[in-house]
């Protein structure tokens, strides 16, 4: 279960959450907003990765701001770029780059590789450069890296906002067959029509918290009602 309590959070002088309380426990939380509203902020102290100016976010019970090289043993983090994450040589090296602190046998890893490489259609690739992957190969492959390591919770900032329709389609439906808690930012929000959970966020707040269809709706009414123009980081 993943908890945010009274999250405040500024850079500088602009304050980009503003009292976040959240419960997150559904196996698929979406989570939308205009670029600016605190949405990337919110998803990232899940795993460390930011740190709130004020308040608490816990992972089953664990302080990420006290605890995060804890947490992230449980929380897998995908960013929207592929290549910031893709470190190593070859498809399969990346893969075994990411168990590197698992202490596994050589047996061990080379079963967690292959399973990861046939779970998203990458076994053909398994010596290939990683560079020359599609970019929607160098993203299941990213997801591929992280999952290896048999996390609690993934959490996908923005993964396909780089990948043409096809390939938008394909990662998501891999990442909707985890068996782990999912948590998904996107801008793509007809993916998210079925999901159980939808939280929007706007202006550094929660402003709807619902099942997909209603969350949805909200936002696109929301911003129908602006002036079209949203605010930038």
């Amino acid at each position: 279960m993943i908890e945010f309590r009274d999250v405040h959070h500024s850079f500088g002088d602009r304050e980009v959450l503003r009292g976040i309380d959240l419960v997150l426990d559904e196996p698929r939380v979406g989570i939308i907003g205009a670029n600016g509203s605190g949405k990337s902020t919110l998803v990232r102290m899940i795993n460390g990765l930011v740190t709130p100016s004020s308040g608490t976010v816990t992972v089953d019970g664990i302080d990420v701001a006290r605890h995060a090289g804890r947490v992230r043993r449980q929380v897998a983090f995908v960013f929207p770029d592929p290549d910031a994450q893709i470190v190593m040589p070859t498809v399969s090296e990346d893969i075994a780059f990411s168990l590197r602190r698992h202490k596994l046998s050589r047996a061990e890893i080379d079963a967690r590789i292959d399973a990861a490489l046939a779970r998203f259609g990458l076994s053909d690739h398994r010596d290939h450069p990683a560079h020359l992957l599609s970019s929607g190969q160098k993203q299941l492959l990213a997801i591929a890296s992280v999952t290896a390591t048999d996390p609690a919770v993934l959490v996908a900032d923005e993964p396909t906002t780089m990948l043409d329709r096809r390939h938008t389609r394909a990662v998501m439906r891999h990442l909707a067959a985890l068996d782990q808690q999912l948590l998904v930012v996107t801008h793509q929000l007809e993916l998210l029509a079925d999901w159980e959970r939808v939280v929007v966020i706007e202006e550094g707040r929660v402003v709807a918290d619902g099942p997909g269809p209603d969350s949805v709706a909200f936002y696109r009414d929301l911003m129908d009602g602006t002036d079209g123009m949203d605010p930038t980081c």
